[in-house]
């Protein structure tokens, strides 16, 4: 199963990046449009982007400034059963983040399309922590 890799340092503590993964307030700054949830160990996320993308996802690993993964149980056909994950390490005030969407069933056109989104969302959740700007949901791809 292919996976989609994205490997890259951000000018912030590793508890402050894992809440920008792990919290509702944090996925909504860079990712979602809405999101509920908790980070506990088999707690379910609410992952909202629009009436027609209502998705939900389990906590699966969860340790406080180091790791932080969600399994989609309710989403697009070929992200159903995919992880999130997010690893981190920090060192002299600089946090390296290895993210990983796992488990794709094939390496379809979606499958590219979501690995470049990645990357989009990626770099403003960089942004965000090192500058503080929030981009408009509805603009996120388009910076």
């Amino acid at each position: 199963m292919p996976d989609i890799l994205h490997d890259f340092p951000v000018r912030a503590p590793a508890l402050r990046t894992w809440a920008m993964f792990s919290t509702p307030v944090g996925l909504d700054a860079w990712w979602t449009l809405r999101s509920e949830g908790e980070a506990t160990l088999g707690a379910t996320y609410r992952l909202y982007f629009g009436p027609d993308y209502d998705w939900r996802a389990r906590v699966t690993a969860c340790e406080p400034g180091r790791l932080f993964e969600l399994e989609f149980t309710e989403a697009m056909p070929d992200w159903r059963g995919t992880r999130v994950r997010a690893e981190l390490s920090e060192q002299d005030g600089v946090t390296t983040v290895r993210f990983a969407h796992l488990g794709w069933p094939e390496r379809s056109e979606h499958f590219r399309v979501s690995s470049f989104c990645w990357a989009m969302y990626l770099r403003l959740l960089r942004r965000h922590l090192e500058v503080g700007e929030v981009v408009p949901y509805d603009l996120r791809l388009e910076v």
